[in-house]
């Protein structure tokens, strides 16, 4: 096991051209002249990198690593099929002290492998560990802002790029024949069996209520499904962010509805078509990844409490549309004293007159590059 570490220790890391994203390593720096090297890396954070296949996490921390000394950190891939887990557990600790390592990264983690006492350790997991000492970061794949980064140019065609390509970095490089099976064979690999029929039959009811018991009873009209291990796998699916649950409105046993970590999967693991679902799935991402609290009502796509604000998925409609829908859910809008009605839509701008709310329209390219 030695030799093997010796020559990941040796091995040059190299990543083609990197963007930037808003989660970030800091690197440590001195602040002042007379700080030992010693001070600096004990102020060194050590973290955890969460976040779902192909949603950027080696890139991320391989660009941190070429910021410092090359003999200073030792990057290790758990997936590599010639590691002996017993023999890397008794080998690891004295070769790090050998050759003085300062940062251990240990990408795509297994829970078996034992930590050792560096002063820096990153691991990089789809699923979180709760290791107090980590400081977590959840690495969500790209958001519109971030998408712009690979884009050579800002205009509407950017935003149709980002209904194609959806928002794994990866797939600025994939070949357009080929995006499609590129996905599916990601997830096959990353996912369990059951994990993944489970996520191809969300595909079909994006953006819908759904509950673990109704997947169960659709999934063993084809196939014998053991129930527990279907709620178990549905658990995985969540907890790791694959799929995400959206909570009604002060009804928190309320069936859940229903999102995608990505949109790209709809026509990666289906045939089925709706673009509203897809546009509404599209919305909640982008509330996601800003940290924004949102909750799901009937005729209501997202309340946002901290903000008394309602948004509504509305791509192809026109003031006369939204006036009629305002009418339908004035009820919500008295009872929650909603200051702002947002419909997102694909390009339309305006605004509709309401005695209690604020009613505009807004294109999404605008909306999701807002404050």
């Amino acid at each position: 096991m030695e030799i093997l570490l010796e020559e990941l220790y040796k091995t040059d890391i190299n990543i083609d051209k990197f963007h930037f994203r808003k989660i970030f390593l800091q690197i440590p720096t001195y602040k002042s002249k007379g700080v030992s090297k010693s001070s600096l890396l004990l102020s060194a954070k050590s973290y955890q990198i969460n976040g779902i296949s192909q949603s950027g996490k080696s890139k991320l921390v391989k660009n941190y690593l070429l910021g410092l000394k090359k003999s200073s950190y030792l990057y290790i891939d758990c997936r590599d099929i010639r590691i002996d887990i017993e023999e890397l557990n008794k080998t690891l600790p004295l070769f790090c002290t050998k050759n003085k390592i300062d940062t251990l990264v240990l990408d795509n983690y297994i829970e078996d492998i034992n930590l050792v006492n560096a002063p820096q350790i990153i691991l990089c997991s789809e699923r979180h560990y709760e290791i107090e000492f980590l400081e977590t970061l959840q690495l969500y794949p790209l958001d519109y802002e971030e998408f712009l980064a690979y884009e050579h140019k800002y205009d509407s065609t950017a935003l149709n790029h980002f209904f194609q390509l959806g928002a794994f970095p990866s797939m600025h490089k994939i070949n357009s024949d080929e995006r499609v099976i590129y996905i599916q064979k990601t997830l096959q690999y990353a996912l369990e069996s059951m994990e993944f029929d489970i996520l191809v039959l969300c595909t079909r009811m994006m953006a819908q209520k759904l509950s673990p018991y109704s997947i169960y009873e659709r999934l063993k009209q084809t196939k014998k499904v053991s129930k527990d291990k279907l709620y178990r796998s549905f658990e995985s699916l969540n907890s790791k962010n694959y799929i995400h649950l959206l909570e009604k409105t002060d009804h928190p046993k309320a069936t859940k509805k229903i999102y995608l970590c990505d949109i790209s999967l709809k026509s990666a693991l289906s045939i089925e078509k709706h673009f509203g679902r897809l546009f509404e799935n599209m919305i909640y991402l982008e509330l996601l990844k800003s940290n924004i609290e949102s909750y799901y009502d009937d005729g209501i796509d997202f309340y946002l409490p901290q903000s008394s604000e309602v948004i509504l998925g509305m791509p192809f409609s026109d003031e006369r549309t939204l006036f009629k829908k305002m009418e339908a859910i004035e009820a919500f809008i008295f009872t929650y004293q909603i200051k702002r009605v947002t419909a997102v839509t694909m390009s339309r701008e305006g605004d509709v007159s309401h005695p209690f709310s604020e009613v505009v329209m807004v294109p999404f390219d605008i909306w999701a590059l807002g404050d």
